[in-house]
Protein backbone atom coordinates (compact mmCIF):
# COMPACT_ATOMS: atom_id res chain seq x y z
CA UNK A 1 0.00 0.00 0.00
CA UNK A 2 2.94 2.31 0.62
CA UNK A 3 5.49 3.41 -1.98
CA UNK A 4 9.17 2.62 -2.39
CA UNK A 5 10.25 5.45 -0.10
CA UNK A 6 9.53 3.23 2.88
CA UNK A 7 12.22 0.53 2.67
CA UNK A 8 12.73 0.31 6.44
CA UNK A 9 9.07 0.06 7.42
CA UNK A 10 7.06 -2.92 8.55
CA UNK A 11 6.45 -5.36 5.65
CA UNK A 12 2.71 -4.73 5.80
CA UNK A 13 3.34 -1.17 4.60
CA UNK A 14 4.71 -2.28 1.26
CA UNK A 15 2.58 -5.35 0.70
CA UNK A 16 -1.11 -5.98 1.25
CA UNK A 17 -0.89 -9.77 1.18
CA UNK A 18 -0.56 -12.28 4.00
CA UNK A 19 -1.39 -9.78 6.72
CA UNK A 20 -2.45 -11.20 10.04
CA UNK A 21 -5.48 -9.42 11.46
CA UNK A 22 -4.70 -7.77 14.77
CA UNK A 23 -6.94 -8.96 17.54
CA UNK A 24 -7.60 -5.55 19.11
CA UNK A 25 -10.81 -3.80 18.01
CA UNK A 26 -9.39 -0.68 16.39
CA UNK A 27 -12.75 1.07 16.12
CA UNK A 28 -13.56 1.17 19.84
CA UNK A 29 -10.96 3.68 21.02
CA UNK A 30 -12.67 7.04 20.49
CA UNK A 31 -11.74 10.35 22.08
CA UNK A 32 -14.61 11.74 24.21
CA UNK A 33 -16.06 14.84 22.61
CA UNK A 34 -15.38 17.06 25.60
CA UNK A 35 -11.92 15.73 26.43
CA UNK A 36 -8.95 17.96 25.73
CA UNK A 37 -6.44 16.60 23.23
CA UNK A 38 -2.88 15.93 24.35
CA UNK A 39 -0.63 18.44 22.48
CA UNK A 40 2.20 15.87 22.31
CA UNK A 41 -0.09 13.36 20.58
CA UNK A 42 -1.18 16.08 18.16
CA UNK A 43 2.45 16.73 17.27
CA UNK A 44 3.05 13.01 16.80
CA UNK A 45 -0.01 12.81 14.56
CA UNK A 46 1.26 15.61 12.32
CA UNK A 47 4.62 13.86 11.91
CA UNK A 48 2.99 10.49 11.19
CA UNK A 49 0.41 12.02 8.82
CA UNK A 50 3.18 13.75 6.85
CA UNK A 51 5.09 10.48 6.37
CA UNK A 52 1.95 8.50 5.52
CA UNK A 53 0.88 11.06 2.90
CA UNK A 54 4.34 10.89 1.33
CA UNK A 55 4.46 7.12 1.11
CA UNK A 56 0.92 5.84 0.68
CA UNK A 57 -0.28 4.45 -2.64
CA UNK A 58 -3.79 5.90 -2.82
CA UNK A 59 -4.81 3.55 -5.62
CA UNK A 60 -4.04 0.48 -3.52
CA UNK A 61 -5.49 2.03 -0.36
CA UNK A 62 -8.87 2.72 -1.95
CA UNK A 63 -9.10 -0.88 -3.14
CA UNK A 64 -8.79 -2.29 0.39
CA UNK A 65 -11.68 -3.08 2.70
CA UNK A 66 -12.19 -0.78 5.70
CA UNK A 67 -10.92 -3.39 8.18
CA UNK A 68 -7.83 -4.26 6.16
CA UNK A 69 -7.03 -0.58 5.55
CA UNK A 70 -7.33 0.09 9.29
CA UNK A 71 -4.97 -2.80 10.00
CA UNK A 72 -2.47 -1.53 7.42
CA UNK A 73 -2.51 1.98 8.81
CA UNK A 74 -2.22 0.69 12.38
CA UNK A 75 0.90 -1.22 11.39
CA UNK A 76 2.15 1.82 9.47
CA UNK A 77 1.67 4.14 12.44
CA UNK A 78 3.68 1.77 14.63
CA UNK A 79 6.49 1.51 12.07
CA UNK A 80 6.73 5.27 11.51
CA UNK A 81 6.59 5.97 15.25
CA UNK A 82 9.49 3.56 15.76
CA UNK A 83 11.42 5.05 12.83
CA UNK A 84 10.92 8.62 14.09
CA UNK A 85 11.42 7.59 17.75
CA UNK A 86 8.01 8.78 18.84
CA UNK A 87 6.59 7.57 22.13
CA UNK A 88 3.13 6.28 21.14
CA UNK A 89 1.19 3.64 23.08
CA UNK A 90 -0.82 0.88 21.43
CA UNK A 91 -4.13 2.58 22.19
CA UNK A 92 -2.78 5.84 20.75
CA UNK A 93 -1.68 4.00 17.61
CA UNK A 94 -5.24 2.73 17.20
CA UNK A 95 -6.64 6.23 17.61
CA UNK A 96 -4.12 7.73 15.15
CA UNK A 97 -4.85 5.02 12.57
CA UNK A 98 -8.58 5.78 12.74
CA UNK A 99 -7.89 9.51 12.41
CA UNK A 100 -5.79 8.86 9.32
CA UNK A 101 -8.67 6.99 7.69
CA UNK A 102 -11.07 9.79 8.59
CA UNK A 103 -8.70 12.37 7.07
CA UNK A 104 -7.82 10.36 3.98
CA UNK A 105 -11.23 9.03 2.98
CA UNK A 106 -13.79 10.44 5.42
CA UNK A 107 -14.83 13.80 6.80
CA UNK A 108 -12.03 14.29 9.31
CA UNK A 109 -13.23 15.07 12.85
CA UNK A 110 -16.86 15.00 11.69
CA UNK A 111 -16.74 11.23 11.24
CA UNK A 112 -16.89 10.63 14.99
CA UNK A 113 -19.91 12.90 15.31
CA UNK A 114 -21.77 11.41 12.35
CA UNK A 115 -21.40 7.97 13.90
CA UNK A 116 -22.77 9.07 17.27
CA UNK A 117 -26.53 8.47 17.41
CA UNK A 118 -26.86 10.81 20.41
CA UNK A 119 -25.79 13.79 18.27
CA UNK A 120 -28.67 15.40 16.37
CA UNK A 121 -26.95 18.49 14.94
CA UNK A 122 -23.35 19.27 13.95
CA UNK A 123 -22.42 22.94 13.57
CA UNK A 124 -18.97 23.94 12.30
CA UNK A 125 -18.07 27.62 12.69
CA UNK A 126 -14.60 27.84 11.18
CA UNK A 127 -11.84 25.28 11.62
CA UNK A 128 -11.42 25.72 15.41
CA UNK A 129 -15.04 25.52 16.55
CA UNK A 130 -17.36 22.51 16.27
CA UNK A 131 -20.65 22.51 18.20
CA UNK A 132 -23.09 19.62 18.60
CA UNK A 133 -26.65 19.28 19.84
CA UNK A 134 -27.47 16.42 22.20
CA UNK A 135 -30.90 16.04 23.81
CA UNK A 136 -31.81 19.55 22.74
CA UNK A 137 -28.72 21.22 24.24
CA UNK A 138 -25.86 22.84 22.30
CA UNK A 139 -22.29 22.29 23.49
CA UNK A 140 -18.84 22.81 22.03
CA UNK A 141 -16.57 19.82 21.42
CA UNK A 142 -12.81 19.41 21.73
CA UNK A 143 -12.63 18.43 18.05
CA UNK A 144 -11.02 20.84 15.57
CA UNK A 145 -9.77 20.88 12.00
CA UNK A 146 -6.05 21.35 11.37
CA UNK A 147 -6.58 24.61 9.53
CA UNK A 148 -9.05 26.37 7.26
CA UNK A 149 -7.83 24.48 4.19
CA UNK A 150 -8.52 21.16 5.91
CA UNK A 151 -12.09 22.32 6.58
CA UNK A 152 -12.54 23.51 2.98
CA UNK A 153 -11.29 20.13 1.70
CA UNK A 154 -13.88 18.33 3.86
CA UNK A 155 -16.60 20.70 2.61
CA UNK A 156 -15.63 19.95 -0.98
CA UNK A 157 -15.60 16.22 -0.26
CA UNK A 158 -19.14 16.46 1.09
CA UNK A 159 -20.28 18.42 -1.97
CA UNK A 160 -18.55 16.04 -4.37
CA UNK A 161 -20.16 12.99 -2.71
CA UNK A 162 -23.61 14.36 -3.62
CA UNK A 163 -22.67 15.44 -7.14
CA UNK A 164 -22.28 19.12 -6.29
CA UNK A 165 -19.39 21.56 -6.11
CA UNK A 166 -18.52 24.29 -3.65
CA UNK A 167 -15.94 26.95 -4.56
CA UNK A 168 -15.66 30.68 -5.16
CA UNK A 169 -18.13 30.59 -8.06
CA UNK A 170 -20.62 28.48 -6.07
CA UNK A 171 -19.94 29.21 -2.38
CA UNK A 172 -23.17 27.75 -0.95
CA UNK A 173 -24.53 24.20 -0.97
CA UNK A 174 -27.77 22.92 0.55
CA UNK A 175 -28.28 19.19 0.04
CA UNK A 176 -28.65 15.74 1.59
CA UNK A 177 -25.99 13.22 2.63
CA UNK A 178 -26.21 9.54 1.73
CA UNK A 179 -27.71 8.66 5.13
CA UNK A 180 -30.46 11.26 4.70
CA UNK A 181 -28.87 13.97 6.87
CA UNK A 182 -29.33 17.55 5.67
CA UNK A 183 -26.18 19.59 5.10
CA UNK A 184 -25.59 23.27 4.41
CA UNK A 185 -22.18 24.65 3.45
CA UNK A 186 -21.16 28.28 3.07
CA UNK A 187 -17.58 29.30 2.37
CA UNK A 188 -15.56 32.32 3.45
CA UNK A 189 -15.65 35.25 2.83
CA UNK A 190 -19.47 34.97 2.79
CA UNK A 191 -19.07 33.45 6.24
CA UNK A 192 -16.87 35.87 8.19
CA UNK A 193 -15.98 33.26 10.82
CA UNK A 194 -14.58 30.87 8.21
CA UNK A 195 -16.20 28.02 6.33
CA UNK A 196 -19.47 26.98 7.99
CA UNK A 197 -20.99 23.50 7.80
CA UNK A 198 -24.39 22.76 9.36
CA UNK A 199 -25.57 19.15 9.46
CA UNK A 200 -29.02 18.10 10.69
CA UNK A 201 -28.59 14.36 11.17
CA UNK A 202 -31.18 11.93 9.93
CA UNK A 203 -32.64 10.07 12.89
CA UNK A 204 -32.56 6.29 12.48
CA UNK A 205 -35.24 5.97 15.15
CA UNK A 206 -38.74 6.86 13.99
CA UNK A 207 -40.78 8.08 16.96
CA UNK A 208 -44.47 7.27 17.33
CA UNK A 209 -47.12 9.48 18.93
CA UNK A 210 -47.11 7.21 21.99
CA UNK A 211 -43.34 7.56 22.34
CA UNK A 212 -43.63 11.34 22.08
CA UNK A 213 -46.22 11.20 24.84
CA UNK A 214 -43.89 9.10 27.00
CA UNK A 215 -41.28 11.88 26.68
CA UNK A 216 -43.82 14.38 27.94
CA UNK A 217 -44.16 16.08 24.54
CA UNK A 218 -47.95 15.61 24.53
CA UNK A 219 -50.76 14.13 26.61
CA UNK A 220 -52.47 10.78 26.04
CA UNK A 221 -55.65 12.62 25.03
CA UNK A 222 -53.68 14.54 22.42
CA UNK A 223 -52.28 11.27 21.04
CA UNK A 224 -55.81 9.94 20.57
CA UNK A 225 -57.00 13.19 19.02
CA UNK A 226 -54.11 13.42 16.52
CA UNK A 227 -54.26 9.73 15.56
CA UNK A 228 -58.02 9.99 14.88
CA UNK A 229 -57.44 13.17 12.86
CA UNK A 230 -54.79 11.52 10.69
CA UNK A 231 -56.86 8.37 10.21
CA UNK A 232 -59.98 10.40 9.36
CA UNK A 233 -58.19 12.13 6.46
CA UNK A 234 -58.12 15.60 7.98
CA UNK A 235 -55.89 18.10 6.20
CA UNK A 236 -53.15 18.87 8.74
CA UNK A 237 -50.72 21.78 8.89
CA UNK A 238 -47.89 21.59 11.47
CA UNK A 239 -46.19 24.83 12.47
CA UNK A 240 -43.22 25.55 14.73
CA UNK A 241 -39.74 26.97 14.96
CA UNK A 242 -36.44 25.48 13.76
CA UNK A 243 -35.66 22.19 15.48
CA UNK A 244 -39.00 22.10 17.30
CA UNK A 245 -39.90 18.66 15.92
CA UNK A 246 -42.23 19.45 13.00
CA UNK A 247 -40.85 16.69 10.76
CA UNK A 248 -40.75 14.26 13.69
CA UNK A 249 -44.44 14.87 14.36
CA UNK A 250 -45.26 14.64 10.65
CA UNK A 251 -43.55 11.25 10.54
CA UNK A 252 -45.48 10.13 13.62
CA UNK A 253 -48.81 11.23 12.13
CA UNK A 254 -48.05 9.44 8.86
CA UNK A 255 -48.07 6.12 10.72
CA UNK A 256 -51.86 6.46 11.01
CA UNK A 257 -52.42 6.67 7.24
CA UNK A 258 -54.18 3.60 5.85
CA UNK A 259 -51.87 1.22 3.99
CA UNK A 260 -54.27 1.09 1.01
CA UNK A 261 -53.70 4.77 0.13
CA UNK A 262 -51.29 6.11 -2.49
CA UNK A 263 -49.08 8.77 -0.89
CA UNK A 264 -46.85 11.28 -2.69
CA UNK A 265 -44.19 12.93 -0.48
CA UNK A 266 -42.47 16.12 -1.62
CA UNK A 267 -39.39 17.54 0.12
CA UNK A 268 -36.32 19.68 -0.40
CA UNK A 269 -34.21 17.02 1.32
CA UNK A 270 -35.89 13.64 1.86
CA UNK A 271 -36.41 13.10 5.60
CA UNK A 272 -39.83 11.47 5.79
CA UNK A 273 -39.77 7.71 6.34
CA UNK A 274 -43.26 6.36 5.70
CA UNK A 275 -43.95 2.67 6.33
CA UNK A 276 -46.91 2.36 3.96
CA UNK A 277 -46.35 0.14 0.89
CA UNK A 278 -47.58 2.65 -1.72
CA UNK A 279 -45.35 5.72 -1.29
CA UNK A 280 -43.71 7.78 -4.04
CA UNK A 281 -41.03 10.17 -2.74
CA UNK A 282 -40.16 13.28 -4.76
CA UNK A 283 -37.22 15.59 -4.06
CA UNK A 284 -36.37 19.04 -5.42
CA UNK A 285 -33.29 19.73 -7.52
CA UNK A 286 -31.17 22.89 -7.22
CA UNK A 287 -30.06 24.80 -10.32
CA UNK A 288 -26.82 23.87 -12.04
CA UNK A 289 -23.78 26.12 -12.30
CA UNK A 290 -25.36 27.52 -15.48
CA UNK A 291 -28.54 28.29 -13.43
CA UNK A 292 -30.60 25.75 -15.37
CA UNK A 293 -32.45 22.56 -14.49
CA UNK A 294 -33.93 23.70 -11.17
CA UNK A 295 -36.99 21.78 -9.94
CA UNK A 296 -38.85 23.45 -7.06
CA UNK A 297 -41.47 22.35 -4.53
CA UNK A 298 -44.00 24.25 -6.64
CA UNK A 299 -43.10 22.18 -9.72
CA UNK A 300 -43.31 18.91 -7.82
CA UNK A 301 -46.70 19.67 -6.25
CA UNK A 302 -48.15 20.52 -9.67
CA UNK A 303 -46.71 17.32 -11.07
CA UNK A 304 -47.94 15.26 -8.09
CA UNK A 305 -51.52 16.27 -8.86
CA UNK A 306 -51.17 14.30 -12.12
CA UNK A 307 -49.88 11.19 -10.34
CA UNK A 308 -53.26 10.08 -8.93
CA UNK A 309 -52.39 10.64 -5.23
CA UNK A 310 -54.75 9.88 -2.37
CA UNK A 311 -52.69 12.09 -0.09
CA UNK A 312 -49.90 14.60 -0.69
CA UNK A 313 -47.38 15.15 2.10
CA UNK A 314 -45.14 18.20 1.68
CA UNK A 315 -42.10 18.42 3.96
CA UNK A 316 -42.31 22.21 4.22
CA UNK A 317 -44.01 25.07 2.39
CA UNK A 318 -42.20 28.38 2.41
CA UNK A 319 -43.39 30.32 -0.64
CA UNK A 320 -45.78 30.43 -3.57
CA UNK A 321 -46.10 26.63 -3.60
CA UNK A 322 -48.51 27.01 -0.66
CA UNK A 323 -51.20 27.98 -3.19
CA UNK A 324 -50.81 24.68 -5.05
CA UNK A 325 -50.86 22.84 -1.72
CA UNK A 326 -54.15 24.51 -0.76
CA UNK A 327 -55.55 23.68 -4.20
CA UNK A 328 -54.64 20.00 -3.66
CA UNK A 329 -56.36 19.97 -0.28
CA UNK A 330 -59.46 21.54 -1.82
CA UNK A 331 -59.70 19.22 -4.83
CA UNK A 332 -60.21 15.76 -3.37
CA UNK A 333 -56.83 15.00 -1.77
CA UNK A 334 -58.16 14.87 1.78
CA UNK A 335 -55.67 13.90 4.46
CA UNK A 336 -52.80 15.88 2.97
CA UNK A 337 -50.18 17.23 5.38
CA UNK A 338 -47.43 19.82 5.47
CA UNK A 339 -45.28 21.95 7.80
CA UNK A 340 -44.25 25.59 7.94
CA UNK A 341 -42.10 27.79 10.15
CA UNK A 342 -44.01 30.06 12.56
CA UNK A 343 -43.78 31.31 16.14
CA UNK A 344 -47.39 30.51 17.03
CA UNK A 345 -50.56 29.01 15.56
CA UNK A 346 -51.92 32.49 14.83
CA UNK A 347 -48.66 33.50 13.14
CA UNK A 348 -48.83 30.30 11.08
CA UNK A 349 -52.16 31.38 9.57
CA UNK A 350 -50.83 34.89 8.86
CA UNK A 351 -47.71 33.47 7.22
CA UNK A 352 -49.75 31.01 5.19
CA UNK A 353 -51.92 33.88 3.98
CA UNK A 354 -48.82 35.82 2.94
CA UNK A 355 -47.44 32.81 1.08
CA UNK A 356 -50.71 32.34 -0.77
CA UNK A 357 -50.56 36.00 -1.83
CA UNK A 358 -47.02 35.36 -3.10
CA UNK A 359 -48.40 32.64 -5.35
CA UNK A 360 -51.52 34.49 -6.51
CA UNK A 361 -51.09 38.26 -6.07
CA UNK A 362 -54.23 39.03 -8.05
CA UNK A 363 -56.58 37.25 -5.63
CA UNK A 364 -58.38 39.39 -3.03
CA UNK A 365 -57.52 38.80 0.62
CA UNK A 366 -61.04 37.58 1.37
CA UNK A 367 -60.73 34.84 -1.27
CA UNK A 368 -57.37 33.81 0.19
CA UNK A 369 -58.91 33.52 3.68
CA UNK A 370 -61.76 31.37 2.33
CA UNK A 371 -59.19 29.16 0.62
CA UNK A 372 -57.41 28.58 3.94
CA UNK A 373 -60.63 27.93 5.89
CA UNK A 374 -61.79 25.43 3.29
CA UNK A 375 -58.44 23.61 3.03
CA UNK A 376 -57.04 23.34 6.58
CA UNK A 377 -58.90 21.12 9.03
CA UNK A 378 -56.30 20.93 11.78
CA UNK A 379 -53.42 23.22 12.72
CA UNK A 380 -50.87 21.75 15.15
CA UNK A 381 -48.26 24.07 16.66
CA UNK A 382 -45.03 22.57 18.01
CA UNK A 383 -42.90 24.67 20.33
CA UNK A 384 -39.41 24.10 21.65
CA UNK A 385 -39.34 24.88 25.38
CA UNK A 386 -36.42 26.35 27.32
CA UNK A 387 -35.58 22.95 28.90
Amino acid sequence: MFGKRAPNLHPSLVSTTNNEAITTDLSQDKTPLNQSVDPAIEQHYEVIRHHVYERIDSGVATSLSQDLLLTELYNGVGAIAKEQRLVVSQSQQQLLAQRLIDDLFGLGPLETLLGDDAVSDILVNGHQQIYIEQQGKLSITSLVFRDEQHLVNVARRIAYSIGRRVDESSPMVDARLADGSRVNIILAPLSLSGTSISIRKFSKQKLSLNQLASFGAMSAAMVNFLSVGASSRLNVLISGGTGAGKTTLLNALSAHIDSSERIITIEDAAELALDQPHVVSLETRPPSIEHTGEVTIYDLIRNALRMRPDRIVVGEVRGGEAFEMMQAMNTGHDGSMSTLHANSARDALVRLENMLLMGQVNLPAQAIKRQIVSAIDLLVHVQRMRD
